[in-house]
């Protein structure tokens, strides 16, 4: 960040501070609700999915080689073979819009093509089997196939176009100082590199699962309950492994690789979690805008109504899984089904917290783009549903 921007940052936050009218009761529950956003997300995603995606992410910039990067993700990769990993990888990665971001920054950061890297990024909070499993059983199964079906293929179409768009900057990034076709030289077999990062993932999916439905039986509620030995094991595991296979010196190329990571994406995070507790608030709190007056604005199937649950959904934040209970609501309060996917196709990919971390990872025009391609077919999307639907 320039030293112009960081003052003029400065100078905004300040002139906010001194000029809100914070005595006014609407705008003092607004601020209590941005903080109150922030522990709860604090104490909820950091340390079960913000800082295993951080190793992950360290992890992927250090030791996956760049010509294995370009090969499977890269400009020059075969589009079937790169659109295919990329779109359905969600169903690996139970991640929210925010956890996902640093695990994007480290396969683009590795010259992955802007059009895979997009469909990753789209996908990994969208295509979440169990956010899919849980739309089906509490919102019906017409809106949870209409979700699993619609966020596959908005996966590849986003992906499609941003290279399309962006199919310049790609060629450069390709022949300039990131492209590398020569695999990097290491002591480690590929098996035993891939050993090393699926088992941090499965870190990721086990401690950050969620909790099933109360009186739910089968799979899910044996995992949720085994999930920290799991997790524990998971770890040990992983320390082994890094004894054993890893030197010293790249376990701390590591580490330093991770804390760039978390000083990149944390502040901006921060600060987006701010903002959006205290334009929304938490679901049932409200904050500067009513809940109430948002639902008054998403009934029916007009374009309108499915364009503002767009952008609504765009603009909130939802950690994974909590959309299906505030849509379950929102619907109880005559939200039309429209708009209803409209949302959950927008919603747990982008987020205001979101948009603020991608913009400093790939610029403002590219960042405005993806989420600009995500809201029009969101839209579009849940006034077809709406239609079909009734």
């Amino acid at each position: 960040m320039k030293e112009r921007t960081k003052l003029l940052l400065i100078i905004l936050i300040f002139l906010v501070c001194y000029y809100l009218p914070w005595s006014h009761p609407t705008i003092r529950r607004s601020g209590l609700e941005a903080f109150m956003m922030l522990r709860e997300y604090a104490r909820e995603h950091v340390l079960t999915c913000l800082i295993p995606a951080f190793f992950i992410a360290g992890a992927i910039a250090v030791f996956v080689s760049q010509a294995s990067v370009l090969k499977y993700f890269g400009v020059q990769a075969k589009k079937v073979l790169a659109y295919s990993v990329a779109s359905i990888s969600g169903t690996i990665l139970a991640v929210c819009s925010c956890t996902v971001l640093p695990l994007f920054a480290g396969i683009y950061s590795r010259g992955a093509g802007i059009g895979p890297a997009s469909a990753f990024l789209y996908s990994g909070p969208a295509i979440n089997v169990l956010a899919i499993t849980l739309t089906a059983k509490i919102l019906g199964w017409q809106l949870g196939l209409a979700r699993a079906v619609g966020a596959i293929i908005f996966a590849v179409i986003t992906g499609l176009l941003m290279a399309f768009i962006f199919r310049k900057d790609d060629a450069t990034r390709t022949t300039g100082q990131i492209y590398m076709p020569d695999a990097e030289e290491k002591g480690r077999t590929l098996l035993q590199d891939t050993l090393y990062l699926l088992t941090m993932v499965l870190i990721l999916v086990f401690a950050a699962f969620a909790r099933p439905d109360k009186g739910s039986t089968g799979l899910w509620p044996a995992i949720f309950n085994a999930k920290w030995y799991i997790t524990i094991t998971l770890l040990i595991m992983l320390a082994l492994m890094l004894k054993a296979w890893f030197t010293k010196d790249e376990c701390k190329s590591w580490v330093n690789s991770t804390w760039g990571f978390i000083k990149q994406i944390f502040p901006l995070l921060g600060a987006g979690v701010l903002v959006a507790g205290f334009m929304l608030g938490r679901p049932g709190h409200p904050a500067l805008i009513p809940e109430q007056y948002i639902q008054t604005l998403v009934g029916g199937n007009s374009l309108s109504a499915n364009l503002f649950a767009s952008i609504s959904g765009a603009i909130m934040y939802f950690a994974t899984l909590t959309e299906v209970p505030i849509l379950q609501g929102l619907l109880g309060a005559g939200m039309g089904k429209g708009p209803a996917l409209a949302l959950l196709l927008a919603g747990p990919a982008l987020s205001l917290p979101n948009m603020l971390v991608i913009g400093g990872v790939m610029g403002v025009k590219k960042t405005a783009t993806f989420c600009g391609i995500i809201v029009i077919m969101s839209t579009i999307a849940g006034m077809i549903y709406g239609l079909i639907a009734g």
